[in-house]
């Protein structure tokens, strides 16, 4: 029970300690978000909220995550490596980005390219893990699995990572709701992942719990700090990588169902938008539709966790 503890606590913690210390620095600096305009008007009060909150926590994940594995007999393992370097390595692509709107003071930050190239990258690098541990190359649909080979998984993965990172990305617009939405996620595939005997991906994912609720502290409404692209980003290629990992890479469509939902609201808008000139809804991505019906951003943020909630028990029930 320790083993499950302890790191929580730790991380938890940690966040709570230095978040502080990083939004003084940020107010300090008068440096904060830039709202985008065809956002809803009144998210321009948010101007000038401290962001790149996720540098702290995905920092105290790394380190209390790696150090746990060295002092117990999970180990730093191959699979623990990767997990906390795709982290690092989409988090250091959101804090590029992020320095790019606060430097230039606007709401764009990396080309689409450069964010897709890095995001690539990881997805290989975490393909040649794979390769290492002799892991099969196959997914698991509705009970049956399927060998894709080393191109085709390779591709599903770039796939599977590039397009997690960016639907948590797209959720990441009302305070608290992407982080309470992943401790959910990362609490749900912790218990598939202690149900395997993968400790060293179980201890991962209760790390990630403890930062993020450690987070929540600051960033529920009305927030403090926004955690930025460089949480968000980091978020939802770990939150992929771990689904990779467990081998119950589907069940992320029903543990995740926020995070798709809100993905596909986006494409759905755009697309009827250039075919029709019509919208579907208000306003895309669908968070901020209910916004625009008059609801309140705790009772958007509950319903949505309530959502994520009811998707992880579904899976745990299947999958369990």
């Amino acid at each position: 029970m320790l083993d499950i503890i302890l790191p929580i606590v730790s991380a938890f913690g940690l966040t709570i300690l230095f978040t502080p210390a990083f939004i003084k620095y940020f107010r300090d600096k008068k440096e904060g978000q830039m709202i985008r305009e065809e956002g809803p008007t009144w998210h321009e009060k948010k101007a000038g909220t401290p962001t790149m909150g996720g540098f702290v926590f995905n920092i105290v994940i790394i380190l209390v995550a790696l150090l746990f594995g060295a002092l117990t007999q999970v180990g730093v393992t191959p699979k623990l490596l990767i997990i906390t370097f795709i982290l690092l390595l989409y988090g250091c692509l959101g804090m590029w980005d992020d320095s790019i709107k606060l430097l230039k003071r606007q709401n764009e930050g990396l080309k689409a390219w450069q964010k897709l190239s890095g995001q690539i990258i990881g997805a290989i690098l975490f393909v040649v893990v794979l390769m290492h541990e002799k892991l099969p190359f196959s997914v698991l649909v509705f009970g049956h699995e399927f060998n894709l080979g080393l191109v085709l998984y390779t591709i599903f993965a770039i796939f599977w990572l590039v397009g997690f990172s960016n639907a948590v990305n797209l959720t990441d617009g009302l305070d608290g709701l992407v982080a309470g939405q992943s401790v959910i996620a990362f609490g749900t595939y912790a218990i598939i992942a202690y149900h395997q005997n993968q400790m060293d991906v179980a201890l991962f994912c209760i790390t990630v719990i403890g930062a993020l609720l450690g987070f929540l502290v600051f960033n529920h409404k009305p927030a403090k700090i926004f955690m930025g692209d460089m949480g968000s980003l980091a978020l939802g290629g770990a939150l992929a990588s771990v689904s990779l990992m467990t081998h119950h890479e589907f069940a992320l469509l029903v543990i995740g169902f926020v995070f798709v939902m809100e993905t596909a609201s986006v494409i759905l808008q755009v697309a009827s938008f250039k075919l029709t000139g019509k919208r579907i809804f208000k306003m895309s991505p669908i968070h901020h539709h209910f916004e625009m019906l008059g609801w309140s951003e705790w009772k958007i943020d509950i319903t949505f966790w309530t959502i994520g909630i009811i998707g992880s028990v579904i899976a745990l029930l299947v999958i369990l």
